[in-house]
């Protein structure tokens, strides 16, 4: 009679998205992933490679849930900027995990696709990966900035957020 399964790579992904948020990329093992999901350390090696493995499938839900919550934003790039942003609050370990080598390329084509339709809405399919581009840097850079508390010079981040969004939407479409 085989063994009865105790875990699931859908289990061992979220425990994993769980613990890089509390402990960061350092903290997420696959020892702390096997206490989380209540197994030990080896059993999880017959859903999961490795811990590259884990960072990837980690890395590969994140992206997922920034799609869909892109996607349901619709196409206008300020409510996708509100979204990208709240995404980055919420996950903010996810979110800088979606800027490394672990974080699956196809799943990043995905996520990209309502920026480009965004883009495209505002400058026309000629330059709407030039614009998508544009914004994308400048989002992600903002935020991770933001995120590791760079901007110390007072003001109102909120404001500066709104501010920046604006001028790129006017430059965007002034041409």
């Amino acid at each position: 009679m085989p063994t009865p399964e105790r875990t699931s790579l859908v289990a061992i992904v979220a425990a994993g998205r769980d613990i890089l948020e509390s402990a960061g990329p350092a903290g997420l093992t696959m020892q702390a992933v096997a206490e989380r999901v209540g197994v030990r350390a080896p059993s999880l090696y017959k859903r999961i490679r490795d811990r590259d493995a884990l960072m990837t499938a980690v890395a590969e839900a994140s992206a997922d849930e920034l799609t869909s919550r892109l996607e349901s934003a619709g196409d206008e790039l300020a409510a996708l900027a509100a979204v990208y942003r709240g995404f980055a609050h919420e996950h903010p370990e996810s979110f800088r995990l979606l800027f490394t080598a672990a974080a699956p390329e196809e799943s990043l084509h995905r996520t990209s696709a309502p920026v480009l339709r965004a883009c495209t809405h505002l400058v026309g399919p000629e330059h709407s990966l030039d614009a998508a581009r544009l914004f994308t840097a400048w989002a992600t850079g903002f935020l991770q900035m933001e995120l590791a508390g760079a901007f110390r010079l007072g003001g109102d981040v909120d404001e500066a957020f709104d501010y920046a969004l604006g001028r790129i939407i006017v430059g965007l479409t002034a041409a």
